[in-house]
């Protein structure tokens, strides 16, 4: 009866749990999915790591093991509920340009595939993959979670450039969250190789068995929140949720509470009451968030 009721009247199916304030799948209304994090490169040593030691922390689930993508210069899984996203970074080198002869690039790119959900289509980049993407590469310049400055080899000559490349394997909610997470994550996890210049042939030369890790300089999260009704608030929007509400609402702080960026794409306006609470959960989900993050790097250092 109430799998008929939630296919016949979804909206009012969820108001029915709305009105006691909770939550279909049993949540509170600003409470989070389960987060689930996997950091680091492939290693055969790390398999058994993965199996016996997982470490349950509140909502937060600690996979420290090495294993997201073994290619890559830099990786992270993460898991937000049953919406899942890989990130891998591939680190190549390349001419700065004329206007910034002193900093390198950062290049997001996020992708929606029809695998994680049948909402998708093959073929070019859709709407909301071109909106995460951009919405990725503003919070990245806007926090400067990253200082280009510091991808610069040679100044004028050459650069480092970090593709960073998110797909979504399992789609059903916030995946701007879910992204921000997997990018800090894999951005810490990234080594770039040293690179030195040859005198002689001026040509570059790189040594893969020394690597330097990328320095970190804001831990940016975001949160994101759904209004439903034009008035109920909630956090973490599944993907149904997401349909039903009347506006979308993602807040981006750092740890030392800042600000970096909101993302509001229309719908229904928000008052600053409501607002100031949204950005209040954010900074409380950064916290979360980077302990989760700390946790898993270190018990990753402690594997090797």
């Amino acid at each position: 009866m109430a799998a008929g009721f939630k296919t016949a009247e979804p909206l009012e199916y969820h108001r029915s749990f709305l009105k006691e304030n909770c939550r279909p799948d049993g949540r509170e209304l600003t409470e989070f999915r389960t987060t689930t994090l996997n950091i680091g490169e492939t290693s055969p040593q790390c398999v058994s790591v993965c199996e016996v030691s997982v470490t349950y922390i509140g909502f937060f689930i600690l996979f420290p093991c090495l294993g997201s993508i073994s290619t890559a210069d830099g990786s992270a899984l993460v898991k937000l509920g049953n919406t899942t996203i890989i990130c891998g970074i591939k680190a190549e080198l390349a001419n700065p340009t004329v206007e910034a002869p002193g900093k390198g690039y950062i290049v997001p790119n996020v992708d929606l595939p029809p695998l994680c959900s049948s909402r998708f289509r093959p073929g070019p980049p859709g709407e909301e993959a071109q909106a995460a993407s951009q919405f990725i590469a503003d919070v990245i310049e806007s926090s400067e979670v990253i200082k280009t400055e510091d991808l610069s080899i040679d100044r004028g000559k050459l650069c480092w450039v970090l593709y960073c490349d998110l797909m979504c394997l399992d789609y059903d909610g916030n995946i701007l969250d879910a992204c921000v997470i997997a990018l800090l994550a894999a951005l810490k996890n990234t080594r770039l190789p040293e690179v030195t210049i040859n005198k002689e042939t001026s040509a570059p030369e790189v040594n893969l068995e020394k690597r330097r890790e990328l320095q970190i300089h804001k831990h940016l999260v975001s949160a994101s929140f759904c209004i439903f009704d034009d008035s109920i608030l909630i956090a973490d929007p599944t993907a149904e949720e997401e349909t039903l509400s009347t506006a979308h609402l993602t807040v981006v702080t750092d740890e030392d509470d800042r600000l970096c960026s909101v993302h509001k794409p229309g719908g229904t306006s928000l008052s600053g009451e409501r607002l100031q609470e949204c950005i209040s959960r954010a900074t409380t989900r950064q916290r979360e968030i980077q302990k989760l993050i700390d946790k898993v790097a270190h018990s990753v250092k402690k594997a090797q």
